[in-house]
């Protein structure tokens, strides 16, 4: 039997570590070709090898997204490895938890930058690759997957800016798969709650206690969580669009 991506490429950003580095393992041991994104080139060569080690297609690329040009030089290295563009997951993300009255110069930067910019950037410059695949063989669609947050659903004290920019990609998403749906391109979300990564730890050193007795109690979800529920979405049949996906820890109750 085929693989249910197989004859695809997709660009995982983030890819490195956590989510990311598990949604490109899940996408290439479901067939597709997987080009990995993210500003540590160690790390990505690392999960790379791992890929290519258990039999996939995999490749690294050492970029900062938040930098346009090398957003779309990203998107120009997964065309010249594997001719084609069908995924994209935008993974990467920062979460620099704390008061508004009391954030340092930079931290609502690094945010917006990472979480609303580098997204836009990696996806307007794919698009018109994922359009071209749509109306190819294999599967005649193509797919964009942003992983966003429960915050992107529900604002917390101390999270405010990270709250604007999930609740700011999720409004993105749902526009944009509007526009891009008559060219078969699904677009989708998907919204996780707690997850077992280092994300809370870039949080400042004297709120990061606070930050994690928040979750301390609560059975954390695994990135291969994540990454099972955006290959669920990417995996579908033509017919199908699975356009949100959210995942909470069981024990969570935000």
């Amino acid at each position: 039997m085929q693989a249910p991506l197989a004859e695809t490429a997709a660009l995982i950003t983030g890819a490195g570590t956590g989510i990311g580095a598990a949604v490109a393992r899940d996408l290439a041991a479901a067939g597709a070709a997987v080009v990995l994104v993210g500003r540590r080139s160690g790390p990505l060569d690392e999960v790379a090898t791992g890929i290519r080690d258990s039999g996939g297609v995999a490749e690294s690329f050492a970029a900062d997204i938040t930098e346009r040009a090398q957003a779309t030089r990203a998107v120009e290295h997964a065309l010249a490895a594997f001719g084609r563009l069908d995924i994209v997951v935008n993974n990467a993300g920062a979460m620099l938890a704390g008061p508004v009255a009391e954030a340092p110069e930079g931290e609502w930067e690094r945010m917006i930058d990472v979480n609303l910019k580098g997204a836009l950037y990696i996806t307007q410059a794919a698009i018109p690759h994922l359009v071209k695949s749509a109306a190819a063989e294999p599967r005649h669609v193509a797919d964009i997957v942003t992983i966003s947050s429960t915050a992107g659903r529900v604002a917390r004290a101390g999270n405010a800016v990270y709250n604007l920019t999930k609740f700011g990609i999720n409004a993105f998403s749902e526009s944009l798969r509007q526009e891009l749906q008559p060219q078969r391109v699904r677009v989708g979300l998907v919204e996780p709650g707690t997850v077992a990564t280092d994300l809370a730890s870039h949080t400042r050193a004297e709120l990061r206690e606070s930050v994690q007795a928040q979750v301390a109690a609560i059975e954390r979800l695994e990135p291969a969580d994540i990454a099972d529920a955006v290959t669920y979405m990417v995996a579908r049949p033509r017919r199908v669009a699975v356009n949100e996906i959210l995942v909470r820890a069981a024990d969570q109750t935000w």
